[in-house]
């Protein structure tokens, strides 16, 4: 293994020759050292020195102090490339204790890089690398960990993950991402100190998950994570699923059903979405598992709303984005949608389309396939499948809103009608007519047929306006249920 001079970006060699122009020492360090030696291209770089913050900031001209570390951002105001806009550069540092298993209680600069190496979380993590002198510092055999596929800590493993629980997620987030195994003193160290996760902040540990759940190793990783008692700090919903048998059309139990689930969506390189949602689109199935004497097999009937309530609850304690819990916690509400093309209505698949927005109906089918290969069954899109999208790019061409007929709320005002909530009764009543027969969707037939309704008195509008919003609605899943039994799908 070596590093080649010119893989080193030249907005980073300008930083590290600055500094020792300037009489210090400069050392390239951290994971952008490992990835170098991996021939991966490293997301950020960093640099260490003996050089105090308010000296780093006298060398260049354009800096901000970070943090209580001694953290200088040199800026690069000359690059269009965001891994390089901003070089951290960090003085050699001592720390103290770490008494809430977070953060050092103090932190003391050094003169020697030894001791800023000796802090470091794991010897892969642990190299410098002088880029004018081309010389590696290789104190704690990173390279050898490196050939070996091997996280390692430095030094006494429990010692580092007493100082910082978040490096037992983040040995694990390493291991999926390089497809690396644990060094077995370290994981037993994981495995006894797993509880200090405890401490950590929410979002600390969400950072990890979304790196976990976007790495080509999700299942694996997962799998190790309930193994050493991780899981439970990040999702512990998931593994109500260990052991909880499933019906005959599944060959795994739920939680590694879930995590199949999940992993073939990597296997894809499917977005974030759809793997967040793939791993918990059947979170709710144990809380929903019932034995019927009838079909002599377990159903879980109302999964599919049990689930997407637990998704949101879980999201919501991880600290996700308002938009990533709704996107995802629909996703699993409506992952259940019937897709067989010859008995499904083109109105049943434009109300799919409603639920979960035309931006997300690829997702959605993306998450089918993913769960369809979790069961274990071997084809990825069947023709009843594939027969369902072409009906749903028919669908898409057709209106499945309030917002896409062809007449709004300001014409329905213009023809007379004050504003008020006979306007939305009248529209909806439009769109349930539209949704059965997109041909309706003209400015001429809507205005006619809304002219009749504006006609009506308040009771009997507002409830047709009513019912066109829930009845239909309600006779749809009782029809799509009706066929789900009659399949025995669940």
């Amino acid at each position: 293994m070596e590093i080649r001079p010119s893989k080193i970006p030249a907005e980073v060699a300008q930083v590290t020759n600055t500094l020792e122009k300037a009489g210090f020492e400069a050392w390239i360090v951290g994971g952008c050292v490992r990835d170098l030696f991996l021939g991966r291209t490293p997301k950020d770089w960093d640099v260490t020195t003996n050089a105090a913050p308010e000296k780093i900031q006298g060398i260049f001209e354009h800096t901000y102090y970070t943090n209580e570390f001694g953290t200088v951002g040199v800026v690069n105001d000359a690059t269009e490339d965001e891994r390089l806009k901003v070089i951290e550069v960090t003085p050699y540092r001592l720390e103290g204790e770490y008494s809430d298993a977070r953060r050092p209680d103090s932190v003391q600069f050094s003169p020697h890089i030894e001791d800023d190496l000796k802090r470091r979380d794991f010897t892969i993590n642990a190299m410098a690398y002088s880029a004018s002198k081309g010389q590696l510092l290789d104190l704690y055999g990173g390279i050898k960990d490196l050939e070996a596929r091997l996280i390692r800590a430095v030094g006494d493993p429990v010692a580092r993950f007493g100082e910082d629980a978040l490096r037992i997620m983040r040995a694990v987030r390493i291991s999926a991402e390089l497809d690396f195994e644990l060094e077995p003193r370290t994981r037993r160290a994981m495995r006894d100190s797993a509880a200090q996760l405890e401490k950590i902040s929410k979002e600390r540990i969400r950072d990890e998950f979304v790196r976990i759940i976007n790495s080509p190793h999700i299942k694996r990783t997962l799998v190790l994570s309930h193994e050493l008692g991780i899981l439970r700090y990040i999702a512990p919903e998931l593994e109500l699923g260990v052991g909880v048998e499933q019906n005959q059309a599944h060959s795994f139990d739920v939680f590694e059903h879930n995590l199949r689930t999940a992993q073939h969506a990597a296997d894809k390189d499917w977005d974030f979405i759809v793997r967040l949602s793939g791993l918990f689109h059947d979170v709710g199935k144990p809380a929903s598992r019932r034995w019927s004497e009838e079909k002599r097999d377990w159903t879980f009937h109302g999964h599919d709303v049990v689930g997407a309530r637990m998704t949101k609850k879980i999201l919501e304690n991880l600290k996700f984005s308002r938009e990533t819990i709704d996107k995802a916690s629909s996703l699993v509400r409506w992952h259940m949608f019937f897709s067989d093309p010859a008995v499904v209505t083109l109105s049943a698949v434009r109300r799919i389309i409603t639920n979960v927005g035309a931006e997300h109906i690829w997702d959605l089918i993306n998450l089918r396939i993913c769960d369809r290969i979790g069961t274990g069954r071997p084809k990825e899109q069947p023709f009843r499948l594939r027969k369902y999208q072409a009906m749903i790019e028919q669908a898409l061409r057709d209106p499945i809103s309030v917002g896409m007929l062809k007449i709004d709320g300001r014409r329905i005002i213009e023809m007379g009608e004050g504003p008020g909530p006979r306007i939305g009764w009248t529209l909806h009543v439009l769109l349930e007519e539209v949704l059965e027969d997109p041909a309706k969707n003209t400015a001429d037939y809507l205005e006619g047929r809304a002219g009749e309704l504006l006609h009506m008195e308040d009771q009997a509008l507002r409830t047709i306006g009513e019912e066109a919003k829930g009845t239909k609605a309600a006779a749809e899943e009782k029809e799509i249920k009706d066929i789900h039994n009659k399949y025995f799908v669940d």
